[in-house]
């Protein structure tokens, strides 16, 4: 006996096979149904397209044309691009821009690993140093800016009256080249140091314990300890802090642009341009001679340099974590052997 014959006759058509319901309406479409929903995500795309993509697509089709910002746009071609390629102060912001993100980034990164390692063996007060090391992340940075610009002042800085204090001359934090890149690594290390040093504190506490009484039952000791298995399975928290700080230096602007304000000529970055950053220079092209144009063709050129130095540094830093904790591991058996 089939189903149909046990229903009395009456063929029964299965669930979702588009059965009319029982009050003789038909199922909406697709996109009637689900409109309820699309409705209720549409604000992010709607102001994602509107204040994201609009305006790097915009930038994109900027950089082919010479505009002050008001006047009519006219179509230059690679003309901006090319001067860019010959434009000096340009290429002086990019070295500018290198030697303060290495003067940040590394002892940024390596005091950042010492601050988390000592909050992950601390036994006392551990909240209250988490908190007391991420305030100067969350702190108005422009304020903070011109409280320590106060401290590097040439004249009547505490650096400096410190230094005369013991005989020990001055230096012109805010005048000599490559003290004025000291001054502004010096603040953006300040300002970073905390943020990282929580990121690598979580990292240190996602290690599970055993690994370390493994290790210490095996007789390692704590250098030991620290240099082939802390690290090596630190990894991608140090690759993440490299990728983050190199993105985040290479886009330096409110220090150097607080430490050294724009003069009567419309010049930045201190005397002869030394502090000026990639994007401080930039903002003096587009906002200060409103060559938005050419302020463009900086900003996408700026985007190549930040996706090739994150590309050295997965390259550097990055890799699998198995790869090299087998790697430590197999050291350990050449040299056990």
């Amino acid at each position: 006996m089939g189903l149909a014959d046990s229903l009395g006759g009456k063929a029964v058509k299965p669930r979702g096979s588009g059965a009319t319901p029982p009050d003789g309406s038909r199922p909406l479409p697709g996109w009637r149904r689900y409109w309820p929903m699309y409705a209720a995500v549409s604000p992010f795309f709607i102001l994602f397209a509107v204040f994201g993509v609009f305006p790097v697509g915009f930038s994109v089709y900027l950089s082919f044309m010479s505009w002050d910002g008001i006047g009519e746009m006219r179509s230059i071609g690679w003309d901006n691009y090319a001067y860019l390629v010959t434009d000096s102060a340009f290429w002086q912001s990019i070295g500018n821009t290198l030697v303060i993100w290495i003067l940040s980034t590394v002892p940024m990164v390596f005091l950042a690993l010492v601050i988390a390692y000592a909050l992950h063996t601390a036994v006392r007060f551990k909240a209250f140093y988490r908190v007391a090391y991420f305030v100067p992340n969350i702190t108005s940075i422009v304020a903070m800016t011109l409280v320590l610009g106060s401290v590097f002042s040439d004249s009547s800085g505490l650096l400096n009256s410190a230094l005369r204090a013991i005989s020990a001359g001055e230096v012109g934090w805010l005048s000599d080249p490559w003290a004025m890149k000291v001054s502004v690594a010096a603040i953006t290390t300040w300002r970073w140091v905390g943020y990282n040093a929580i990121i690598c504190l979580a990292g240190l506490q996602a290690i599970s314990s055993d690994v370390f009484e493994a290790a210490k039952v095996d007789g390692a000791g704590n250098r030991q300890t620290f240099f082939r298995i802390t690290l090596p399975m630190l990894r991608p928290v140090i690759l993440f802090v490299a990728v983050t700080s190199t993105i985040g230096g290479l886009q330096l602007f409110t220090e150097p642009q607080v430490l050294f304000p724009v003069d009567d000529n419309g010049n930045v970055g201190g005397p002869g341009g030394e502090a000026t950053t990639i994007v401080l220079h930039l903002y003096q092209q587009a906002f200060i001679f409103n060559r938005f144009g050419y302020g463009a063709a900086v900003g996408w050129a700026l985007f190549l340099l930040i996706a090739v130095f994150s590309v050295i540094n997965w390259r550097l830093i990055g890799g699998h974590d198995e790869d090299a904790i087998g790697t430590g591991k197999r050291k350990e058996k050449t040299r056990a052997r």
